[in-house]
């Protein structure tokens, strides 16, 4: 007498498309499981948030986004309530399809950090978690160094002057 075991459901997810402002466009993506017990679905706006977080947690990423979109999170921030929603994940745009998530990221990197080795490493990690977390086949992280941030950058009070004539160009 031998009894079968049915095989695990695979995911499936809806589209998603990305946004161009830097956030997730279109009706939420969503993982689909269906099994006998329910259904379980995941926007795309948590693959969104585990990417970014995924990102931050790699030492030598200092912040995430553009300046334009730094600057507006900065003033979101400030307003009552403009602090919470996935459109405030500066710098990370996800694009869920059936199986699959890709992930575009854009990031500013502290000075004296190897940038192909921060990008490997916070390219593992997002891959590790999004895929952990979601069950999403992630087939990209594209990443954009778009700054690097500087240590006395905010605080140089004793910075020497800038020289009135700018030095000649070393090259043509």
């Amino acid at each position: 007498m031998t009894s079968s075991t049915p095989s695990p459901t695979i995911p499936a997810a809806s589209t998603a498309t990305t946004a161009a402002a830097g956030g997730v466009a279109g009706s939420p993506g969503r993982l689909a499981e269906d099994t006998a017990q329910g259904r379980t679905t995941i926007a795309a706006s948590v693959v969104q948030k585990i990417a970014g977080i995924a990102a931050r947690e790699i030492s030598g990423v200092h912040s995430m986004g553009g300046g334009v979109s730094r600057a507006f999170g900065a003033i979101r921030e400030r307003i009552p309530g403009g602090g919470a929603g996935a459109s405030n994940i500066a710098g990370v745009q996800v694009e869920v399809g059936e199986k699959q998530a890709a992930v575009d990221l854009d990031i500013v990197v502290e000075y004296g950090a190897s940038i192909v080795d921060l990008a490997r490493a916070v390219r593992r990690n997002v891959i590790t978690a999004v895929e952990r977390m979601t069950g999403l086949e992630v087939i990209e992280v594209n990443i954009a160094v778009n700054d690097i941030h500087l240590p006395d950058d905010d605080d140089d009070v004793d910075a020497p002057a800038v020289p009135a004539t700018p030095a000649p160009s070393r090259v043509e």
